[in-house]
């Protein structure tokens, strides 16, 4: 990120970010609570794609360990446009070891923003969780 205008990347993450959770949210409106999580990751693929956006999904993600890389497969269950990891969820609630997992999986992928999505929740908007890692978003709410 050395060449780019860090207000244009927020911006740009930010807007990213919105479309994401707003497809979510029609997944969500349609289908409810209480399926499985890779029906709601089948889903969210479907929505990405007719959305246009470039993704890649359970991206296996090495973890380096001082000089040494661990091809462990950590996976990622989204990275869209090569920016923003996000992970699905259908669980009775999110936990703080999701937001660290999720964070973890930042720092390592040098990403600066996440999202978790708990579609396991009567109302969507209880069950979105941002995840800022890094300076980028340091000066805003959510920032770490």
């Amino acid at each position: 990120m050395n060449n780019i205008n860090p207000a244009a990347e927020r911006q740009r993450l930010n807007e990213l970010s919105g479309n994401i959770i707003g497809l979510c949210i029609e997944i969500h409106r349609e289908l409810g609570p209480g399926l499985l999580e890779s029906a709601y990751e089948e889903c969210l693929a479907y929505e990405l794609s007719k959305a246009g956006l470039s993704f890649e999904r359970q991206r296996p993600l090495p973890v380096r360990y001082k000089e040494v890389r661990l091809d462990c497969g950590y996976p990622l269950d989204f990275v869209v446009e090569g920016a923003l990891s996000c992970g699905a969820q259908s669980s009775a609630e999110l936990h703080p070891l999701h937001e660290a997992q999720l964070l973890t999986h930042l720092k390592l992928d040098h990403k600066s923003l996440g999202l978790l999505i708990n579609f396991n929740v009567p109302v969507l908007k209880y069950g979105v969780k941002r995840v800022a890692c890094g300076t980028l978003f340091k000066d805003n709410i959510g920032g770490r």
